[in-house]
């Protein structure tokens, strides 16, 4: 973050352009994260991922270093206003998390790849991560094994809506109401 001094001497700090970016957007994941952690789950262990769709138009529009940032931002701070900051549910959200951005990271190296076929395999990666942090730390039993394939079901659900969910967002945000009007008004 940029510094200058101040008329006493003393060191301020500035934000630059991307440090609002990254407030503004981890702010907006934020809020879908808390705002999902009070609907109730129809299914036990289930939620949609919502915030996850900020983190896949932010890799595809700002690139990863400002998805991983606002994925890490949203779970701690999301953890800490919803109270499970160092909870149980907090080691899984965030594992899944990081491991969610690990696969991004990793996805976006291949060409062609869209909201979708990002947004499925970090639901996937964000699912193994939390099983793997459940198996290690919390409930190392095989019987867990049983509860893995309607999970990832889930995940393949949850995550291909919520590509199509980003797919739209971006379209829209390329693509605002009333823009043609505009540029043919001159």
């Amino acid at each position: 973050m940029p510094s200058t001094s101040d008329t006493t001497g003393y060191r301020v700090l500035r934000a630059d352009r991307e440090d609002l970016r990254i407030a503004y957007l981890a702010a907006l994941a934020i809020a879908i994260h808390v705002a999902e952690a009070a609907l109730p789950s129809p299914i036990p262990g289930i939620k949609p991922g919502l915030a996850n769709v900020v983190t896949v138009a932010v890799l595809l529009r700002y690139g990863w270093r400002t998805a991983a940032w606002v994925a890490l931002l949203r779970s701690l701070a999301g953890s800490l206003l919803v109270g499970t900051f160092l909870a149980p549910t907090f080691f899984l959200s965030f594992s899944g998390a990081m491991a969610a951005v690990t696969a991004l990271r990793v996805l976006q190296c291949l060409p062609g790849i869209g909201p979708v076929g990002l947004s499925v395999p970090a639901a996937m990666a964000h699912l193994a991560g939390q099983f793997l942090v459940a198996w290690l730390l919390f409930i190392p039993h095989p019987g867990l094994l049983a509860v893995l394939p309607p999970l990832m079901t889930a995940a393949l659900v949850t995550g291909t809506v919520n590509g199509i969910i980003a797919a739209m967002m971006l379209h829209r945000l390329d693509n605002p109401p009333g823009a043609e009007q505009r540029a043919a008004a001159g």
